[in-house]
């Protein structure tokens, strides 16, 4: 028997088989089609994922259950994708278009929720029964997992990291605030800081390592200018990982979970991020000289925490 997981984006939608267990054993992609509407975009979501299926061999009475993480707000009580920023669904009823393809009842969940429970299934947070993941990337993501069980609030829209203020009247947020963590600690907040920086100061590293070019900036290139000894590049970093920081301290307040994980692009730098961040972190947390401290560590599943997650959410 194994699990299909199907992990929604606005670029791809990628999808899988797990074993019972959660072991991923194969996957796929197709692009998104953001021009259709949601009824048809879910029908052509359906009827790739088959079609794949149909290609491994699988069939439905192989299938021990089917789940997609959504970029938004999902209601797995009534089958819906409630609401997603960048794609067409609005109270889409995405488990009755799929049982026109299967008898299985289409499991759905957020998908960085899914991915959080796909790092606590096979990934770093494995043995861990309270968890928070940490996306960097376009925005700032995010999955909790209390009890060994994702935590969404009462209407599914629970776990909204990237939205907590660190900073008052602080850069401007998509979601229409001032000072939001995903303004200040995403890969788009590091690129916009270094771009600013390189114009301030023309003489630094970052002119050298984008060849001249501000837009070939990303978020790599404020730590390969700290690794050469550039003083802007270093300032940059250590402001981006206080803030950071500031978000994660939050967190451990408020959850206090055995682990903390960071993903996304971000998190590709690996200690050179985590060291700083958590000298950071531990210096001002809560209790930090009389509690068991958090473990901050690096996501293990990269981008296939999504479809794991997604094919264990039932």
């Amino acid at each position: 028997m194994v699990r299909v997981g199907i992990d929604l984006g606005g670029t791809n939608v990628a999808f899988g088989l797990t074993k019972e267990d959660g072991t991923l054993i194969c996957k796929a992609s197709v692009p998104t089609k953001k021009d259709l509407d949601a009824e048809a975009l879910t029908v052509y979501i359906a009827e790739s994922v088959f079609n794949w299926l149909r290609e491994q061999g699988i069939q439905d009475e192989d299938i021990l259950s089917i789940g997609m993480g959504a970029p938004g707000v999902t209601n797995d009580a009534t089958g819906e994708v409630v609401y997603t920023s960048n794609l067409p669904f609005y109270h889409t009823q995405a488990r009755t278009i799929f049982h026109r393809y299967t008898k299985h009842s289409l499991r759905l969940g957020n998908d960085a929720d899914c991915a959080a429970l796909g790092e606590l299934i096979c990934g770093s947070a494995k043995g861990c029964k309270h968890s928070v993941t940490i996306t960097l990337g376009t925005g700032v993501g995010g999955g909790i997992i209390i009890d060994g069980k994702i935590y969404s609030g009462f209407n599914g829209a629970g776990g909204e990291l990237g939205h907590m203020v660190i900073r008052e009247n602080g850069a401007p947020c998509n979601c229409g605030r001032k000072g939001c963590l995903e303004a200040h600690a995403s890969a788009t907040a590091l690129i916009r800081e270094t771009v600013a920086a390189a114009e301030a100061h023309p003489d630094c590293a970052i002119w050298t390592l984008c060849e001249g070019d501000l837009s070939k900036v990303n978020a790599k290139t404020a730590f390969d200018g700290m690794r050469m000894g550039d003083p802007v590049c270093t300032q940059l970093v250590e402001t981006y990982i206080e803030a950071l920081g500031d978000g994660v301290i939050n967190y451990i307040n408020i959850f206090q979970p055995e682990i903390i994980l960071i993903g996304g692009g971000v998190s590709k730098e690996g200690e050179n991020l985590l060291v700083p961040l958590r000298q950071y972190v531990y210096k001002h947390t809560y209790g930090n000289e009389f509690l068991p401290l958090t473990r901050i560590e690096r996501t293990m599943l990269g981008n296939d925490a999504g479809i794991i997650g997604a094919a264990m959410i039932g």
